[in-house]
């Protein structure tokens, strides 16, 4: 099994092999003529293409940059330690202090971060948006990025300038200079946080914010340019961990048992359930336009669940929801890490440790959700078929 540290800080050494970007719409060069033509559309609001201004995107609608409300778009907060790779300064940090630290920032401020675990995850959002605007030209129902950072404000110009490096459309930071992020992740209602920080997700989960930790490996495998793949665990991610206590209680057989009788009876929801609701509305967008099977938003269960002993409840709960998931794979105890390296999601949800160490073996940027009774289990050990 791939070595990971349970304290993301402690980042493996591998370097991220360079990420694919697909050029976008206006990185054409063009004639001066119609550089004028297009600019002097923009000022008179009748554009709503993404423009290139100064090396970076904007996107404009009539009367001036377009920027959703919190109300209306799908939140994603973003760590800096996630979204970028940070490992030398936070060394720094830790065995120098934090005024060196901000010095070292300052001195470096115009070398842009390379990408981290978060990198791909965020880019393939962006791919959604770039669709969701050809067809919602006004709409606000798109992702919205928020970068999070404990760091100090001195330190928001190399994130800037890393940000425009690598041609990302994030205009919201939220900066804290060492303070709990979790009340402005509220005020910006988000939807999804993902941190390198286990104890600032476990807050925000205790706050009814969807939250993962998130971790570096050192393989990682190619995902799709083109469409957001998001694949998430069920019990104690989609769904409570009801299921899962009755397993570590009673065993496989009671376990079987319970979910025989209670098969139409509702699960409970879990901590991630409201996030795919906020990718099911988005889809429904696309799908709408007659582009179901063109949509750039797919979603998968991937669940240690067996399928006809304790499946049917599952799939009767997400149709009871009105959820719509895309691919459902019920592995019968089997490993997660094989189907995931087939699927190549940009982001794997999972509440065990086990699983995840095992998808980052195979090279799936996995994510963990410390939420729900196996938090009070090694995670070493063999996982439960009731997961």
């Amino acid at each position: 099994m791939v070595k990971m540290s349970l304290d993301p800080v402690q980042v493996m050494s591998g370097q991220v092999k360079e990420l694919k970007v697909a050029p976008s719409s206006n990185g054409e060069s063009r004639g001066s003529w119609e550089e004028k033509e297009e600019f002097d559309k923009d000022h008179l609001g009748l554009t709503t293409k993404p423009k290139t201004v100064a090396g970076r995107r904007v996107r404009k609608v009539e009367g001036g940059v377009f920027f959703p409300k919190p109300e209306n778009a799908v939140t994603v907060a973003v760590s800096s330690r996630v979204l970028f790779r940070t490992e030398r300064e936070q060394k720094v940090f830790e065995q120098q202090g934090v005024e060196e630290y901000l010095r070292y920032q300052i001195e470096h401020e115009n070398e842009p971060f390379t990408p981290g675990p978060a990198f791909p995850f965020v880019k393939a959002l962006e791919t959604v948006n770039s669709r969701l605007r050809e067809l919602y030209p006004q709409s606000e129902e798109l992702f919205d990025i928020v970068l999070v950072t404990y760091n100090h404000a001195h330190v928001g110009i190399r994130l800037i300038n890393t940000i425009n490096h690598h041609n990302l459309f994030i205009e919201r930071f939220c900066m804290t200079g060492g303070s709990s992020p979790i009340g402005y992740l509220k005020a910006w209602q988000t939807n999804l946080y993902l941190s390198a920080d286990a104890d600032k997700v476990r807050e925000a989960l205790s706050e009814g914010i969807a939250a993962a930790t998130m971790f570096m490996t050192e393989k990682l495998t190619e995902v799709s340019e083109s469409q957001l793949r998001v694949a998430f665990d069920g019990d104690a991610v989609l769904f409570s961990d009801e299921s899962e206590r009755i397993f570590k209680a009673h065993g496989l057989d009671k376990f079987f048992e319970h979910e025989r009788e209670n098969e139409d009876t509702l699960l409970d929801h879990g901590p991630l359930k409201g996030f795919l609701e906020a990718l099911g509305k988005l889809q429904k967008k696309f799908y709408a336009k007659g582009q179901r099977l063109d949509c750039p938003i797919r979603t998968y269960l991937v669940t240690a669940r067996s399928a006809a002993s304790s499946g049917i409840r599952a799939l009767k709960t997400l149709r009871a929801w009105g959820l719509e998931i895309d691919e459902a794979l019920f592995l019968a105890g089997a490993p997660k890490g094989p189907m995931l390296e087939k699927i190549r999601p940009h982001i794997y949800f999972d509440d065990q440790m086990f699983h995840v160490e095992g998808a980052a073996e195979m090279g799936t940027v996995a994510a963990h959700v410390p939420y729900g009774i196996a938090q009070k289990h090694n995670p070493k050990h063999k996982a439960s078929v009731g997961k």
